[in-house]
């Protein structure tokens, strides 16, 4: 579509601020860090374990300006956005040190600014001001929408849930749109009915049991102070190819309200966050698609592949850091590895690079950074061998969450298992040709895959001194987003 006259404006109000950010940061540099993932996939914890390990004495071998001693300190300063929400960090170390529960799951935006004190490698002693900006993932699935009309938006969305794991759980929204007549008279309550029942159904496919991630518009899953809003209150229409929406008629009332929905929530978003991030990290959980089936895989891939789309992204320059703020480096991260045994872990990368290979080969030739790393920013287990039959057999030890089941038991919370998840196929391809069954589409026992929620480990104090989150390479996550900066 050709850029309309809001783009234009949106255009010039974008390079006005980058200039703006630009001077702020000239005396004292500054990297806007973005960190989003889809929903469970770890953003608090990964933001929470980062600030507390750089803030604490966290064990960074591969981070190479910590591990030789470079970083003086690193200390929080106050948040310098006075509209957006500062990240709850003392909230969350408090949640997973002491409670021993992972923090809830991000809904809405938050910042957290950090400064780092170094010394560069020729001895000069510098600042860094790390501005971490935490978002959902599924507002980075609104993005695409700017360039979409209300009837492409329909068209795609309604054969996306006519596939047939997702029409199981379209069918009482499909049976409710089989009654509306888009060329009808537009009436508030067919619109409310429809937008609940489209609700339930993105509801339904973000259960555990299906994991699918590709869900927009990612507002209705978490309306916030928008709920019940006409720009929440629109679903796709079976409206004929080629046909027009007559004024006063439900088609033109539910276009009106999804144009609402971008001018509203998704613009915003982009011009006064996304637009300006630096650098990003988005984190994946591939083992909720293994634990879901094939069908869930997929739709993982379509999902990032649609995110690092939306990015604006190549080499950054002073003409793109003046007027076109560009992320030059991104970062796709597999969360969870500590789920697996270390043995899983290079498997578990192939395939997350495997799902983002051509979103990141297309990035990579606009100048931009992509790399790929299983990681766990908070290790809730340890490993073991465990006997079964003649069989050594490479296994997880930890304390799964309460109500968890293993081997038809149901646990409590505090006894720690031993656990043999499965162990990933040499050749990513396995995966994705549909060779193994998930909960989707058979019962818990005979899933190939059984990843179970574990609790965060008991940590020791020493003294006064607050423990060290244990992590699987928080330290290479952090080498590749920020070590260039620090050299």
């Amino acid at each position: 579509m050709p850029p309309s006259f809001t783009d234009i404006v949106e255009e010039a109000r974008l390079s006005a601020r980058a200039l703006l950010d630009y001077g702020e940061g000239f005396f004292n540099p500054t990297v806007r860090l973005g960190v989003t993932g889809l929903s469970r996939a770890g953003k608090t914890v990964f933001i929470t374990a980062l600030v507390h390990g750089l803030t604490r004495g966290g064990r960074f071998p591969v981070f190479e300006a910590y591990a030789s001693g470079r970083i003086g300190r690193a200390y929080l300063a106050p948040q310098p956005d006075d509209a957006v929400p500062r990240f709850a960090y003392e909230n969350h170390v408090r949640t997973l040190v002491e409670e021993r529960t992972w923090p809830s799951s991000t809904t809405d935006i938050s910042e957290l600014r950090l400064v780092i004190e170094y010394q560069r490698q020729n001895g000069a002693d510098r600042t860094l001001t790390l501005d971490i900006v935490d978002y959902p993932g599924e507002w980075l699935l609104d993005l695409p929408l700017l360039n979409k009309s209300y009837e492409q938006w329909s068209a795609e969305s309604l054969a996306l849930s006519r596939e047939p794991l997702r029409a199981k759980l379209a069918t009482p929204w499909h049976a409710h749109l089989a009654t509306l007549k888009p060329e009808a008279r537009e009436d508030e309550q067919a619109a409310l009915s429809e937008a609940r029942l489209f609700t339930d159904y993105l509801r339904a496919c973000r259960d555990e049991r299906f994991a699918m991630s590709l869900l927009p518009p990612g507002r209705f899953l978490m309306p916030g102070n928008l709920a019940d809003t006409p720009a929440l209150t629109f679903a796709p229409l079976d409206v004929p190819a080629g046909g027009s929406a007559g004024d006063g008629s439900l088609w033109a009332m539910m276009r009106r309200r999804f144009e609402a929905y971008k001018d509203v929530v998704v613009r915003p978003f982009f011009r006064d966050h996304f637009a300006r991030l630096d650098r990003q990290i988005v984190l994946a959980d591939a083992l909720a698609a293994f634990n879901a089936g094939p069908e869930a895989l997929h739709d993982l891939e379509a999902a990032l592949a649609g995110i690092l789309d939306c990015f604006r992204i190549g080499r950054s320059t002073i003409l793109s850091t003046l007027f076109r703020p560009r992320i030059d480096r991104i970062l796709f991260a597999a969360t969870k590895a500590d789920h697996l045994h270390h043995l899983s872990h290079d498997r578990l990368e192939a395939v997350l690079r495997r799902i983002v290979a051509k979103a990141a080969e297309r990035a990579e030739y606009a100048g931009a950074d992509i790399d790929v790393v299983a990681l766990a920013a908070v290790r809730a287990t340890r490993e073991a061998q465990v006997q079964r039959g003649r069989d050594r057999l490479p296994s997880i030890l930890g304390t799964p969450a309460p109500g968890e089941v293993a081997n038809g038991e149901r646990l409590d919370g505090e006894t720690e298992v031993a656990t043999f998840p499965g162990d990933l196929p040499d050749n990513p391809e396995e995966l994705f040709n549909g060779g193994f069954r998930g909960l989707s589409n058979s019962d818990t026992e005979a899933a190939d895959y059984r990843f179970l929620r574990f609790r965060p480990p008991k940590l020791e104090r020493n003294g006064d001194a607050e423990p060290a989150l244990p992590h699987i390479r928080l330290d290479r996550a952090l080498q590749f987003l920020i070590g260039d900066k620090l050299q």
